[in-house]
């Protein structure tokens, strides 16, 4: 496959990557299915980390960092950086000058299949970075790779264009095509939140609430009102509901 950089994708509207980015990755990704979240190992080097955005995707090859330099071009306002490597990779491929590039073309954050570093100066920074790994261990500027292709980042399909959204809690990725549907029910989903919270928090068993007690009741599971120790024929105690 010829390696290349796309000048130009297309991206969601601006008002559907606001809300999604007010939701959160956790109420995005139950309104979606429960899908399109990153694996846990995707952690922010900072925990009120918080970034939305159309993604300008990157592929390197590992512990090459010269086409996360080529992408920033390419970036308008707004957009998140996805960079994976073609193998595993856990080397410091993005660090405080590469952050301070971004910030002054308008990147909104950094999502990456490997390694970061400089993350007291990126921190001071509050530029947002979710990484597998944090390491020391530099990087050449050496071999091709593309800018703007479909990748897969941390087990998730990323297109050009799709919204990346990332907290304390992860990354999440909502398809660009369905970003204003998802967006949509995001926000239904956190107005009935609302109204479970009160109950909750009035002191509304969630077993109530839920209407968990037949689901209990069809599991076989028991109520009892205490465990009684008796003693065994061999010695041992048998404790009974």
């Amino acid at each position: 496959m010829p390696h290349k950089i796309v000048r130009r994708v297309p991206r969601p509207h601006a008002s559907a990557v606001k809300l999604l980015g007010e939701l959160g990755v956790a109420t995005i990704h139950e309104a979606q299915g429960r899908t399109g979240a990153m694996a846990p190992y995707m952690r922010p080097i900072y925990p009120s980390a918080r970034a939305s955005g159309p993604a300008v995707t990157v592929s390197c090859h590992p512990g090459d960092n010269l086409m996360i330099h080529a992408a920033v071009e390419v970036c308008e306002p707004g957009d998140v950086l996805v960079v994976v490597t073609t193998s595993e990779s856990t080397d410091g491929m993005f660090g405080d000058l590469l952050g301070t590039s971004c910030q002054a073309h308008g990147v909104t954050g950094l999502v990456i299949d490997a390694g970061v570093r400089d993350t007291t100066e990126l921190t001071e920074m509050k530029f947002p970075v979710w990484a597998k790994a944090i390491s020391p261990q530099g990087t050449v500027k050496a071999s091709p790779g593309s800018v703007n292709v479909p990748v897969v980042c941390a087990g998730m399909l990323v297109n050009p264009g799709d919204v990346i959204v990332g907290d304390a809690d992860g990354v999440v990725v909502v398809p660009r095509a369905t970003a204003v549907d998802v967006a949509k029910a995001g926000e239904q989903r956190i107005a009935k939140e609302v109204k479970t919270r009160e109950r909750l928090a009035k002191g509304e068993l969630g077993v109530e609430f839920y209407g968990l007690r037949a689901k209990l009741k069809e599991l076989g599971v028991e109520y009892v009102e205490e465990l009684v120790e008796e003693p065994a024929a061999n010695g041992r105690v048998v404790v009974k509901g």
